[in-house]
């Protein structure tokens, strides 16, 4: 079922969770998993390119966007993998960016069969040690959350460094200050119930084997260009790409070249099968 671009269409996981999620185009399926406090119109400068000859699939993850706050213990790969059966799109070409990298990934670990390829992009990676400034900025945010209000931590969130060269090009800042809008701030008052692995991606990184694209933009945080690093050295086959310009959210910042990027690699993994 094709869903509008902004309303989109719901779904409803056996747990008794919904995701909201948008779909368009034909062919090989696309799921499109966006990062923390966004949502599905992340990928809206996507979603005309590759639905020329895909079926692109973009859900708001549960506790983003327009689906439902976590209640209950839950799997993000659960979550998305029963969506993708409904929607008759498995093995799909899976794109994750920043945490919806570890989304995606996680995805591919648990059921290899249901993804024809795998794009992380500025990907965050379960069991990586984050650099001490970056924890600490992380921390101020959800102290600021508790205690002056979600608002306040949307301030902060936005105005970080992550953020700065997005900000720093005109018009690019409005889709990211709207996504943040639309973002209840759940995850910075609660404990997430999100269900953990038994052991972290980063010590099964070599049992990817779905043909694997590491994307970072080039002046990203030097903590996502050690994770790219990693995630490339790691992952059986995988290729880096640097795109130059670009910092945390390249498909905003240079999409045409995020684009024909990304679909490059949907080409080349189809070659190879």
């Amino acid at each position: 079922m094709d869903g509008d671009a902004e309303a989109g269409a719901d779904f409803c996981c056996a747990d008794g969770g919904r995701l909201r999620y948008a779909a368009a185009g034909r062919g090989e399926p696309v799921l499109l998993v966006h990062g923390f406090g966004l949502d599905r119109r992340l990928w809206e400068p996507q979603s005309p390119a590759l639905g020329v000859r895909h079926r692109v699939i973009r859900p708001d993850l549960r506790g983003y966007g327009e689906s439902s706050l976590p209640t209950g213990p839950y799997s993000h790969a659960d979550d998305l993998l029963a969506l993708l059966a409904a929607q008759g799109a498995a093995p799909a070409h899976v794109v994750g960016l920043s945490m919806g990298g570890a989304v995606a990934l996680g995805l591919a670990l648990a059921r290899p069969e249901a993804v024809r390829s795998l794009t992380l992009v500025d990907s965050i990676l379960e069991g990586y040690r984050m650099s001490d400034e970056w924890g600490a900025r992380w921390r101020a945010v959800v102290a600021a959350a508790r205690d002056a209000g979600v608002a306040e931590a949307k301030r902060l969130w936005s105005a970080h460094e992550l953020f700065a060269a997005l900000h720093a090009r005109p018009g690019l800042g409005a889709p990211l200050e709207a996504m943040l809008a639309r973002y209840s701030g759940w995850h910075w008052t609660h404990k997430d119930p999100v269900t953990a692995s038994a052991r972290p991606a980063i010590e099964r990184l070599a049992e990817v084997r779905v043909p694997t694209l590491v994307v970072v933009g080039e002046r990203d945080l030097p903590d996502f260009h050690g994770v790219a690093r990693r995630l490339a050295a790691d992952i059986p086959g995988a290729t880096l790409a640097v795109l130059p310009g670009a910092s945390h959210l390249p498909n905003l910042e240079v999409p045409a070249e995020f684009n024909a990027l990304v679909l490059a690699h949907f080409a080349a993994g189809a070659a190879r099968r």
